[in-house]
């Protein structure tokens, strides 16, 4: 089964009590090591966190963009692993060990794979 494993971070300059600090290169690289030697890891990247917009489309068809991550959030997603494991217990683990897990937070969801047939 394939997870989305979801690393989740403090907004820049949030009044919200910060983590240990971003992971270091070395733990990054260690977990994507790990990820890679077991055979697990389908892709994965981290993502700016100051580039993005939230699209809305109101009833009416008219398109409204926000820059930045909605303000609304207490996290952003700074980066994503696809993962393809045999069930959730193995994603957990994987998730528990993401160095993103010691400095904010991982969100760990199945992708829907639906059978057409």
């Amino acid at each position: 089964m394939r997870y989305l494993l979801l690393v989740h971070t403090r907004p820049p300059g949030s009044a919200a009590e910060q983590p240990a600090g971003p992971p270091t290169v070395e733990e990054v690289t260690a977990f994507e090591k790990a990820l890679t030697d077991a055979g697990v890891k389908v892709d994965g990247s981290a993502l700016e966190l100051e580039n993005a917009a939230v699209v809305h489309v109101r009833a009416d068809g008219e398109r409204v963009v926000t820059d930045g991550p909605s303000a609304a959030v207490r996290a952003i997603v700074g980066g994503y692993y696809l993962i393809d494991v045999p069930d959730l217990d193995a994603a957990l683990d994987w998730a528990a060990r993401c160095p993103g897990a010691r400095h904010g937070s991982v969100e760990v969801r199945t992708v829907w794979e639906p059978d057409f047939s």
